[in-house]
């Protein structure tokens, strides 16, 4: 029997069965299924109704399951099916809320700018200051894969608790917004002011000094928490100290609180060093050091790395005394956030 004899109809030469031919789909075979999905999926929906993507955070095992208490014949594959042609996907968190916006914030943003313009324009150092997270030194696990030979990966330990006992990096970064190159020092006890600025000191004797000979004043960009927080008394007397130290003007201008990832030191030197160890333990400072040392970028990145091992101890009473010895001149705008540290003469 022929094909127009059955019924069927001749194919076309692109098709290999007829319309309509093969396999039916769930929801063909079992009205109802998708608005029984869509009902338990959209309580926990997010994003834009009026967007063609959206995304749901229960798994295609509990949403089967509830399904077939329904009456359904479906299992985990047909739920992810079916979640995708209505447009849902599998995603991560992303963060994009900074929580309460200040009012000055874009104008703080642009202030920063023409100010490291300005400096730049007049051949004076700028730099970008922060404190990476801190690192456990030994054979924990770090984020991230190597090459590695097949089958024989770095054995690490199972967890990696919170102890007083196991050493930790402290590892604080000054990046040239002129000159794209660094210097991260790696301190072995407190992350504090006093460190802070012992770590600028390091990066102006190390690499500054032979970048600006003739340098007068010096601009800090950084963020308004940690170490380097405009609300602290002790960074204020350590910039004293550093301004003296190095004969210069510090001018220090903060960016706004919960605007951190602003700062350029996190996505041009930060993140560079991440790359660069991943899943690599960390298994003592030398490594440390000498992987912060080798993190290199196609433009041009530099970085020096150097082991602090003074203490900074914790807790360090500032008397009115000595903060009426720092001479500080706040800024016309927000003065709180921006002001310059003259040295003594």
């Amino acid at each position: 029997m022929d094909a127009e004899a059955s019924g069927i109809g001749a194919l076309r030469p692109d098709r290999i069965r007829r319309p309509g031919g093969g396999r039916k789909r769930a929801r063909d075979k079992q009205p109802g299924l998708s608005a029984a999905l869509a009902a338990l999926v959209e309580p926990t929906a997010r994003g834009d109704p009026e967007q063609a993507l959206r995304w749901t955070c229960k798994s295609t095992a509990n949403l089967a399951a509830q399904l077939r208490k329904q009456g359904f014949r479906v299992g985990p594959r047909t739920v992810a099916k079916e979640l995708k042609e209505q447009d849902f996907s599998l995603q991560s968190n992303r963060k994009t809320r900074e929580g309460a916006c200040h009012p000055d914030r874009d104008a703080q943003f642009a202030y920063i700018n023409e100010q490291v313009l300005a400096f730049q324009r007049r051949g004076q150092p700028a730099i970008s200051v922060h404190t990476k997270e801190k690192e456990l030194v030994g054979d924990f696990k770090n984020s991230g894969r190597e090459w590695r030979p097949r089958g024989q990966p770095e054995e690490v330990r199972v967890h990696d608790f919170r102890d007083p006992n196991v050493p930790k990096a402290v590892p604080y970064g000054v990046y040239d917004l002129t000159w794209n190159e660094g210097c991260l020092t790696v301190g072995i006890d407190h992350d504090t002011a006093r460190f802070a600025a012992a770590s600028i000191a390091r990066w102006w004797r190390k690499m500054g000094r032979q970048r600006y000979p003739g340098a007068k004043e010096l601009l800090i960009t950084a963020d308004c928490g940690g170490s380097n927080s405009n609300r602290t008394r002790l960074w204020k007397v350590a910039l004293q100290d550093l301004a003296d130290d190095l004969g210069l003007r510090v001018t220090v201008c903060h960016f706004p609180p919960g605007t951190s990832k602003w700062n350029k030191i996190e996505h041009r030197m930060f993140c560079h060093i991440s790359q660069n160890w991943r899943g690599r333990p960390l298994r003592d400072y030398a490594v440390i050091v000498q992987l912060i040392g080798n993190t290199r970028t196609t433009t041009g990145l530099k970085i020096r790395s150097e082991l602090d091992k003074h203490r900074y101890p914790l807790n360090e009473t500032v008397t009115d005394q000595q903060l009426a010895q720092v001479q500080l001149t706040p800024a016309v705008f927000h003065g709180e956030w921006n002001y310059a540290v003259a040295p003594h003469v």
